[in-house]
């Protein structure tokens, strides 16, 4: 026999409690009955029904519970109710009869994990069915709370619909999203077909925002893509997504549903424009870069899609037909022309802030007898700083639906274009799309990536059929941007030049301290990207065979602020550097002015990054006579460029252990540590050092 009990959190309509009692005595089934109702109601109406019991369960309220949602005063009020707690320990199947009761029976089940637990009376007759099925009878081995077919998904959609806020909470309380349970009784209306989608998106977001508050945020963020999953709706679903994705973000997570969302509002970008409503498909497509390209996903973490397979990286994107309006080459009326020779050469290097790289080229041009220099930070003109970075206004006038956008571009730069030669435009990011926005005329364009541009969304929204020279610090940078980018490989290409970064080295070498030898440096610990967690690997191993080895940070620390992937980060190096900085085996001298000075102390460099375009800590510390110990980047390793290609192979370790083993075996002797520091640092000299380099950058702007 099969033993059901009801439980209601108000009355029920008689005849069709009588007619499911009778369809579930046919069955085999036996049922009992509790009600949070008037007394009068549970003797005066249930007496023609084949009930095996009936009980009244309280009505009555204790004060501190009068404000709580209705469903959970049920529970509070007949959680400790004897017959309740023993036939409850007894049923085969729990009925919730009505929303008051789902808290409930949700409870009860988690106290008999061996009871089917059921919202409503289709889906306990199927409970009792599926009992009888069983060959060996209706008890069943004891486990998580199993909700019933597809019937209880499309009864919870539809009270959903007519649930006040108050009861959903209480029916998504926090014990009940936290377990596994609960988490997977919602997912039924979420997934179920035939539910209507304005239900089905109010389901789901209730859900996400139940999921969150009770810190199960990864489950939350796949309601929403389970929920978008479902709908046909193009805007909703990329709506849906995106949040989903932006949630999971604001965690310093990768997201699980990136590719879905990406795709999403590719889809909705591509209707809107194909429907002249550029504005939104701007909005869109927007989205969909800036999701896609993320710093959390690309920047502030060690490992990212775009590196592993670019090609693959970037297909979806150029599969959208909004994407390829926006990157459709658009040329210019006539070349530029070649450098004056009847007068020095008008050079206009142009920043937006970031002038760390500039100085050099400034210094030696500006005293230049054949060079005219002015310089632009457009993020010091307000009026050019506003329109620098509004990738929405460029897509849109790409479309052809700004042509304001392209106007005003027109009117800031055509002064500065109608004076200058040539344009050296440092960093490939948003003020290089704003500036390819309009024909250069006969004016030459530069424009100089250096690493971290390749894993944003700005090269993609460069038109480089109006860029003469694409300028790369190393080849790998230059192989991954132009797999990323078609224009870079189309017939309207720019041409590319690798030239090293201005760096005067020439201060670098002074006499060593005796204990440098045993003393590692890392010169800018600042980004996630630097992983400095990698050198303490290598400590731990240098210090595993001799305590006289420490670490030597030089440089500002991270930022939490400028996510969370790099706030998680900065608190797991914390916690490893702390009894390491503690013992005395990790000095932290933060940001300096002196570098130089700080190296007497370093007899080991290290670049620990898992990306670099050259690092030029490392140039400076090799310079320095610190022997030099380069982590084979990552992102960039067993490609044809890498690493290895940007210096010398003897110097890059594949591992915390290869490198290790390379300071022990040069370290062996003082003379043998003296000698590779004296060879590290007139390599550096030779190669790198402004005294040399200056002359490329004079072929390359002078000719």
């Amino acid at each position: 026999m099969i033993d059901v009990l009801f439980i209601s959190g108000k009355t029920a309509p008689i005849s069709v409690l009588a007619d499911a009692v009778r369809t579930l005595g046919a069955e085999g089934a036996r049922v009992s009955y509790a009600a949070s109702v008037p007394a009068a109601w549970i003797s005066g109406q249930l007496v023609d029904i084949d009930f095996t019991d009936t009980h009244r369960l309280s009505t009555y309220n204790r004060r501190r519970n009068v404000e709580l949602p209705f469903g959970e005063r049920v529970w509070l009020r007949s959680r400790k109710d004897p017959w309740l707690r023993d036939h409850a320990r007894q049923a085969h199947v729990l009925v919730a009869l009505d929303e008051g009761a789902v808290y409930t029976v949700w409870q009860l089940a988690h106290r008999n994990r061996a009871a089917k637990a059921v919202y409503g009376l289709a889906p306990a007759i199927d409970a009792v069915r599926d009992l009888n099925q069983r060959e060996d009878g209706p008890a069943r081995p004891r486990g998580a709370f199993a909700p019933p077919p597809s019937v209880i998904a499309r009864d919870f959609a539809k009270t959903m619909q007519r649930l006040p806020a108050s009861t959903a909470r209480t029916l998504t309380a926090k014990p009940i999203m936290r377990s596994s349970i609960g988490a997977r009784l919602w997912r039924l209306p979420l997934r179920v077909p035939g539910v209507p989608a304005s239900i089905r998106v109010k389901t789901g977001l209730r859900v996400n925002e139940a999921m969150n508050w009770a810190g199960r945020h990864s489950g939350g963020a796949y309601a929403l893509a389970l929920t978008a999953s479902k709908i046909k709706d193009p805007a909703i679903k990329a709506e849906l997504l995106d949040k989903a994705v932006t949630q999971e973000i604001n965690r310093g997570t990768n997201p699980k549903h990136m590719a879905a969302a990406v795709q999403a509002l590719l889809a909705h970008a591509d209707g809107l424009q194909a429907a002249e409503r550029y504005e939104e498909a701007a909005q869109a497509l927007q989205r969909a870069l800036f999701l896609g390209f993320h710093r959390v996903v690309h920047i502030d973490q060690l490992t990212s899609p775009l590196a592993d397979d670019p090609e693959a990286f970037v297909k979806r994107f150029h599969g959208s037909n909004a994407m390829r309006t926006v990157m459709t080459p658009r040329g210019r009326v006539r070349p530029a022309a070649p450098a004056p020779t009847d007068r020095p050469l008008r050079l206009l290097v142009a920043t937006s802030a970031n002038d760390n790289f500039l100085h050099h080229i400034l210094d030696r041009y500006r005293n230049h007898h054949g060079v005219e220099v002015r310089y632009l930070d457009v993020a010091t003109q307000p009026s050019l700083k506003r329109i620098s970075w509004a990738d929405k206004r460029m897509i849109m006038e790409r479309m052809g639906g700004d042509d304001e956008y392209a106007e005003l571009v027109e009117d800031l730069l055509r002064p500065h274009l109608d004076w200058a030669d040539t344009v050296f435009l440092d960093w490939c990011v948003g003020p290089a799309a704003m500036l390819t926005t309009v024909d250069p005329g006969d004016t030459r364009i530069v424009v100089r990536l250096h690493s971290y541009e390749a894993f944003t969304r700005w090269p993609h929204l460069v038109d480089f059929s109006r860029v003469d020279d694409l300028v790369f610090v190393g080849d790998h940078v230059l192989d991954l941007t132009t797999a990323l980018v078609p224009q870079l490989r189309g017939p309207q290409a720019p041409r590319t030049q690798v030239l090293y970064n201005a760096v005067e080295l020439s201060e670098f070498p002074r006499a060593k301290t005796d204990e440098a030898r045993f003393s590692l440096g890392l010169i800018g610990v600042g980004q996630v990207v630097k992983d400095p967690l990698w050198a303490v690997a290598v400590l731990r191993l240098l210090r595993e065979e001799d305590e006289r080895y420490r670490l030597v940070l030089v440089g500002g620390d991270m930022d939490p602020k400028s996510s969370r992937a790099t706030a998680k980060y900065r608190s797991k190096m914390e916690k490893e550097l702390a009894p390491l900085a503690k013992a005395g085996a990790v000095l932290r001298l933060g940001p300096t002015d002196d570098v130089a000075g700080k190296l007497t102390e370093v007899g080991f460099m290290l670049s620990s990054s898992v990306r670099e375009s050259a690092h030029l800590g490392l140039m400076e510390g090799a310079a320095s006579g610190a022997v030099p110990v380069v982590r084979d980047w990552p992102f960039f390793a067993g490609k044809v460029h890498s690493a290895r290609t940007v210096y010398p192979d003897s110097w890059v370790a594949d591992t915390p252990e290869a490198a290790a083993e390379r300071i022990l075996r040069i370290n062996a002797t003082e003379e043998s540590w003296r000698h590779s520091a004296k060879l590290a640092a007139e390599h550096a000299l030779s190669t790198w050092d402004w005294s040399v380099v200056s002359a490329d950058y004079d072929r390359f702007f002078l000719g």
